[in-house]
């Protein structure tokens, strides 16, 4: 994961944690303003967060479809190394896509 995707998604993640607080607290204290408020943080974290695995999935499916080709391109010049080169970064973008789900 590209430092500053880890960077969003954590920020999302501490985020929505607050605002989930803030939304509880203000539940418990009959505040609804508070509880309204909470409830954004809680919506703008977990955005942040699906943005950051988007992006992820996005760039995992480019390592795919680079990887398919040069796997491609090596089994046709015969070019083993090329292939497993290729299959390589194959299977660390599917694997990319698959964490960010």
């Amino acid at each position: 994961m590209s430092k500053q995707n880890q960077s969003k998604r954590s920020e999302g993640a501490a985020e929505e944690l607050g605002g989930k607080i803030k939304e509880g607290v203000g539940k418990l204290v009959g505040n609804e303003r508070m509880q309204a408020e909470g409830k954004a943080h809680k919506l703008s974290g977990q955005a942040k967060k699906e943005s950051a695995k988007a992006a992820e999935r996005a760039t995992g499916k480019t390592e795919e479809t680079v990887g398919a080709v040069k796997n491609r391109v090596g089994a046709v010049l015969g070019n083993e190394r090329m292939q497993a080169e290729g299959r390589v970064k194959e299977l660390k973008g599917q694997a990319r896509q698959k964490a960010n789900q």
